[in-house]
């Protein structure tokens, strides 16, 4: 029975590590530490849980999971197991919407920002040396930099885009074969890149 009960502590401490490791990716992603924690041990539950289970699990208030629970219900990544008053709550796990969402709202806009800001520099430039061949401030600038800068920002957003579009499966039993997928566009993303340092 001791061994049992040893054994179940040293799962319990494990899972409750993933779940703190969930938290510090999400916290260094803009937002809550315990957004992360919450849904990640919801997530890997076999069952949904009250507030107050997982508050124990997680050795912290009841209040701070009420907070995360309700800003987590309003994105959508958790709810409520039943209409039940007080019924317990499970994960959703298809977080892809979410993700998504933030990656175009975010991401997306940050990059927008930057090429915006360098098509404007590079038009500014080209007219005045159109107009003003000989203005001395024009040696300070290396346009073809300029350029390349605005060309990386143009293939970040589109490698962004496709990740923003991309479709993910809803079930389960379908990850694995699109996971296999996607490490093979890895890989030959990978092979081409490193092409490209050969050359």
């Amino acid at each position: 029975m001791e061994l049992v009960s040893s054994m179940s502590s040293h799962i319990d401490k494990r899972v409750i590590s993933v779940c703190d490791a969930c938290g510090d990716f999400i916290e260094y992603w803009g937002f809550k530490s315990i957004h992360g924690r919450v849904w990640t041990y919801l997530s890997i539950s076999a069952r949904p849980l009250s507030q107050t289970e997982i508050a124990k699990a997680l050795d912290v208030s009841r209040a701070s999971v009420c907070i995360a629970i309700s800003e987590l219900s309003e994105y959508g990544l958790v709810r409520p197991s039943s209409h039940v008053r007080h019924a317990p709550y499970e994960a959703v796990i298809d977080v892809w919407p979410v993700i998504s969402s933030v990656l175009r709202e975010r991401e997306w806009m940050l990059l927008e920002t930057a090429r915006v800001a360098l098509e404007g520099a590079l038009n500014e430039l080209e007219r005045a040396q159109e107009d003003m061949p000989n203005e001395p401030c024009l040696q300070n600038y290396n346009f073809e930099r300029i350029k390349m800068l605005l060309q990386m920002t143009e293939w970040a957003q589109s490698i962004l885009k496709l990740i923003i579009n991309a479709k993910l499966p809803r079930a389960t039993e379908r990850w694995s074969t699109w996971m296999s997928k996607a490490m093979n566009w890895s890989s030959s993303l990978k092979t081409i890149l490193g092409k490209d340092d050969d050359s």
